[in-house]
Formats: structure tokens, C-alpha cells, sequence
């Protein structure tokens, strides 16, 4: 049985998918609103325990079309391991293992454990052993774990091949046929696909049990008239390279694209701070409040929205001149609609999109199903900035020097005498009012935080046996690898009111920044305001936390753990 759907919009909320109560709270705690196409079309098959081939791009949502149904079906109180999914590459494993912890954030019984090259085999080992229900794998360093313990997988219920044909292009069909015979036949198989070739229909008719197919075609084209830039950058940065980019932008309208609910009302609060009219649009938003909001962005009253895809479904403003996408969109569709809101009735567009580093991969899919380079820009330096403050205070000034001399010359004549003061005296004084919050000379001008190197003097080419350019580790943990220069970084300056906390999880553990965040927020009780900025490392991570209460809220979070680790954390003396 195939269903095939050719860009047909999500139908239908989480809610009616019968997913786990914990599922669907931690779904909803994030702040997604709605299924996509992919979503829609494969949880119900899953959950109804069918084999499954689901055709899609990186990109699409498909890690959760697979791990929602798969949450929502192990049993949580049983230590041992259930879900098994394969990767081809590392850096993919860490996403997926991310993705099913965020989704199981609601499920403290379940354990989620990375098995991947280039890391200590110990701790996954030790995690395996003490029950981790989901792992995740590269099939190369899982025939090691194999090769020590043949009965790992014995209990294996659900299996799931991730980019199959990636694998294959890899090298990686021995290694899959011996984890293959080492699974129980009576076990549930997903298998997800870009593209199904003879070797993946053969793998399928040869390890799948009457695979019920889904497959979401992708006919995207983007709008010539909008030029789109990209920005390399950390996650915990994306509010600083917001700010940066406005200051050097020349827009008339904004609207900045989000993935949930709370990170729309995040953006905008530090967008206001900084003096911009900005408002947030979200699902939770009631129509008539959206329409005001809207209203406001065509008549001038607000000059940037930030929204959410759903609350931003119709949007035709023909002031907007840029779309900001600050969070990467699940697929290339998304991305297309998003920066359609621009460049509209012939007009010239802008779209920017930041990148993070696990989010190279999906940046190539949309470069090649638009069929068009998305250029890489820079963060401006202090410099760029100041240019660009005094650019647009002349052009604020220029037509009033032209418009207001002559009608205030006795106003100047009146104050100068009142003040007992100089024109050029007053002149001053007036532009330091005008230009109150702003500096306007490079000590006065926030220097620029690190960013990601551009594309192609990064490791993103390397794959899970080291046949890249990168760093050189290959799937069995061998060669040099670059830790060193990341530890060595300085951390940024401290947040007012803040102490910097350390752990000894990092980038080596498969901790991401959410995932520290998370379980802070959950554990510790605190506001999101209460966090500052997190810094994942290689083998350590800092975060910032409120110096007022410090050694309680460390006594609360003593026995949290992070992707089955203790998180230990300490207060950070710095030398």
C-alpha cells in the first residue's frame, strides 16, 4: 500500500494522533503546534505497529514521525534496550538521540545513549548496561559494541534505518546485515529513505514485513527576486546575531521566522529592549489580536513580527522587505513559504537564515531543491555597525536640516541665549539626546562574539568512517580529532548578576545545549530568564546561572542527569 502526498499541508493537530499523554505534554511544552505531511501520514501507521518505508528529504520532520509513535510504545519501566535506530553519520546519531530526548522529557524512566566513532566506548557501554530503552547508532561503531557482546540487541522490539540510502552510499551494507541477524525477527522496522534504489527495495523485501509506504514529493522552486544570505552560528548566540544583523540591515519591514510559541515572545522582548517595534505572533495569540498585528505591520506601527509558521500562514504585507529566519524550518517547503513573505508584486527581497552547526546538512538539502546557493555572510564587526548607526542618522537628519532651519531659527536663538550656550554646544546636546542608547564610536560599539567558520574550512564533509576532510576520526574512534582547539576557547563575558556553573558533559557526550537547558528548567524550578547563556565544549559545558540562591538550587540539581549522565554541576573558578 503506497499513500503519496505531493506538498499537501499537515492535517490535523498532535492531539488527534493517539499519541502517549507524556509524548504529547513534552510536544507541547516545546511549543510545537501542528504535524507536518510526513508526520501526519506515518504516526498512525507506527503506532498501528505496521512495517514502514517512508520516502522523504532530510528535513521534513521525519526524525519525529519516528520517534513520537516509537515513545508513545515502549514500555518505560522495562531497563533494557527497545528502540534501536541507525544513522550514517555521527553528527546525525547526536540529532536523533537530541530529538528523542526533548520528546521523552516527560518520561524520566526512559534513557537515551549515542553509540558513535571517535568517542570513548566506556560510557555507552556502561550506558547499555544500565538500561537505556532508545540507542541510537552508527552501524560501524555498533558491529564494535557487537563484536564484544552478541546479545546486545537480543531485546530489540523497534528498529529504524535513518537515511538508508546514505548508508549505503557509505559502505555500510555488511555492517547492516550483521546487526541485521542480531535482532529478534519479531520486531517493528521503519525504514526512511530520500531516495529508494534496488539496494534499499532489496533491504526492504528482505527485512520488512508487508511495509505500508508514505512518500512526500518535493516540488519546490524559490522566488528569483529574493537574495538570500546565511549566517554560521551557535545556537546560545542567535539572539546577539539578531541584534547585530538588524543594526547593519536597511529594512522597511521584518518578519522573523521561530519554531515554537516561547521563542517568539523571547526574540521580540529582546528585539523591544533594544528600541525596535516589534510584536510576536503565535498560535496562542487570539485572531483578532493577529489581525491587529497585523494591521500594525502594514500601516507602519510595527516594523518587525516574529512568528511562528502557523501563525504566519497567509501573511501578505507588502512592506515586509526581509524574512529573518531565525530558526532553521523542518523542510525545504517551509523554507520557500517563509521568504515568499517577502519579494512580492515584482518587488526585490531579502532572506536571512542562521545556521547551526548540526543544521549544515539541512542548509544543503534547501540549496538543492531550490536549485540556488544561499550565500554565506559574516557576523558585522563594531566597525560595520558604527557605519551603519551614522549612515542612518544622517538620512534621519538630512530632510529635517532642510525642512525645520529656517522655521527654527528664533527657537535656536532662544535656547542658545537661555542656556548661555553655543549653536555647536546645542548641537551636541541634541544629538546626544537623539542618539541616548546608542554609541556612536568603536569603544562605545559591542564587540562581535565568535562565530562558526564559514563552510569549507569546517569538518562537515567527513562521514561515520572518516572519509572526509575534517578532523580525521573515523567510526571506530581513530585519529586526532580537534577538541583541543575548542577547550581552549575563552568563555564570554558573565551576565549581570550571574556566576558561571561547569559540568563535565559536553559535545563528546552528545549534550546540546537544549538538553542542559531542559533539565535545568525542569529539576531547578527556574524561569527561562533565570539561565544565561550555555557553552558546550568538547568535555565540558558552562552555564550561567543567578548568583542569589546559587548553593540551593546546585543541592536541587544533584541528581540530574543529562543524556544518562550525571550532570554534577559546580561553580567555575576562573584563574
Amino acid at each position: 500500500m503506497t499513500q503519496e502526498i505531493e506538498n499537501t499541508p499537515a492535517v490535523g493537530t498532535f492531539a488527534t494522533l493517539d499519541l502517549h499523554p507524556s509524548v504529547l505534554a513534552a510536544i507541547t511544552a516545546v511549543g510545537y503546534e501542528e504535524p507536518s505531511p510526513i508526520q501526519t501520514q506515518s504516526i498512525p501507521l507506527i503506532m498501528a505497529g505496521h512495517d514502514m518505508i517512508g520516502q522523504a528529504q532530510t528535513g521534513t520532520g521525519k526524525t519525529a514521525a519516528f520517534a513520537l509513535p516509537i515513545l508513545s510504545r515502549i514500555d518505560a519501566m522495562r531497563r533494557e534496550a527497545q528502540v534501536l535506530v541507525l544513522a550514517p553519520t555521527r553528527e546525525l546519531a547526536l540529532q536523533v538521540a537530541t530529538a528523542f530526548e526533548s520528546f521523552a522529557a516527560q518520561m524520566p524512566s526512559v534513557n537515551v545513549v549515542a553509540i558513535y566513532g571517535g568517542a570513548p566506548m566506556g560510557p555507552q557501554l556502561k550506558a547499555i548496561r544500565n538500561g537505556a530503552q532508545v540507542i541510537v547508532a552508527t552501524p560501524g561503531r555498533l558491529v564494535d559494541h557487537l563484536s564484544r557482546n552478541g546479545g546486545l540487541l537480543s531485546t530489540i522490539k523497534f528498529l529504524v534505518l535513518d537515511e538508508a540510502d546514505e548508508m549505503l552510499k557509505l559502505g555500510f551494507m555488511d555492517d547492516l546485515e550483521v546487526i541485521f541477524n542480531a535482532m529478534p525477527d519479531e520486531r517493528q522496522t521503519v525504514l526512511f529513505s530520500a531516495t529508494l534504489p534496488a539496494s534499499i527495495r532489496g533491504i526492504a523485501e528482505k527485512h520488512l514485513r508487508n511495509p505500508q509506504q508514505v512518500k512526500i514529493a518535493s516540488k519546490t522552486q524559490t522566488v528569483a527576486r529574493i537574495d538570500q544570505a546565511h549566517l554560521m552560528v551557535h545556537a546560545d548566540q542567535k539572539v546577539n546575531a539578531v541584534l547585530r544583523l538588524l543594526e547593519v540591515e536597511d529594512f522597511d519591514a521584518m518578519i522573523g521566522f521561530v519554531r515554537t510559541k516561547q521563542a517568539t515572545l523571547d526574540i521580540a522582548a529582546a528585539l523591544e529592549a533594544k528600541g525596535y517595534k516589534v510584536a510576536a505572533l503565535n498560535g496562542d495569540i487570539a485572531q483578532n489580536q493577529r489581525e491587529r498585528v497585523i494591521e500594525s505591520l502594514k500601516d507602519g506601527r510595527l516594523n518587525i513580527v516574529i512568528a511562528t509558521d502557523v501563525a504566519a500562514r497567509g501573511l501578505d504585507v507588502p512592506r515586509i522587505t526581509h524574512v529573518f529566519n531565525i530558526d532553521m524550518p523542518y523542510d525545504p517547503e517551509s523554507y520557500v513559504h517563509r521568504i515568499g513573505r517577502t519579494g512580492r508584486a515584482g518587488r526585490d527581497g531579502r532572506a536571512l537564515l542562521l545556521v547551526t552547526p548540526r543544521e549544515r546538512r539541512m542548509l544543503q538539502v534547501i540549496e538543492r531543491v531550490t536549485g540556488q546557493k544561499v550565500a554565506e555572510i559574516l557576523l558585522p564587526d563594531a566597525k560595520v555597525i558604527l557605519q551603519a548607526r551614522i549612515r542612518r542618522l544622517t538620512q534621519d537628519l538630512a530632510p529635517r536640516v532642510k525642512d525645520t532651519a529656517n522655521q527654527n531659527a528664533e527657537l535656536l536663538a532662544h535656547l542658545t541665549t537661555e542656556l548661555n550656550c553655543s549653536a555647536e554646544d546645542l548641537a551636541l546636546a541634541l544629538l546626544a539626546k537623539t542618539t541616548e542608547g546608542q554609541a556612536f564610536t568603536l569603544d562605545g560599539v559591542e564587540r562581535e562574539q565568535p562565530v562558526l567558520a564559514p563552510r569549507g574550512r569546517d569538518n562537515r564533509d567527513r562521514d561515520d568512517r572518516g572519509r572526509g576532510r575534517g578532523e580525521g576520526r573515523n567510526d571506530r574512534g581513530e585519529g586526532r580529532g580537534d577538541g583541543a582547539g575548542r577547550e581552549r576557547r575563552a568563555p564570554l563575558a558573565l551576565s549581570e548578576g550571574k556566576v558561571r556553573c561547569r559540568t563535565a558533559l559536553g559535545i563528546r557526550d552528545g549534550v546540546a545545549a537544549r538538553n542542559l537547558l531542559g533539565a535545568i528548567l525542569n529539576e531547578g524550578g527556574l524561569s527561562r530568564d533565570a539561565i544565561g547563556r550555555i557553552q558546550i565544549r568538547e568535555s565540558f559545558s558552562l552555564v550561567e546561572l543567578p548568583e542569589e540562591g546559587l548553593e540551593r538550587l546546585l543541592g536541587k540539581l544533584k541528581d540530574t542527569r543529562v543524556a544518562g549522565k550525571a550532570l554534577k554541576l559546580r561553580r567555575y573558578r576562573e584563574d
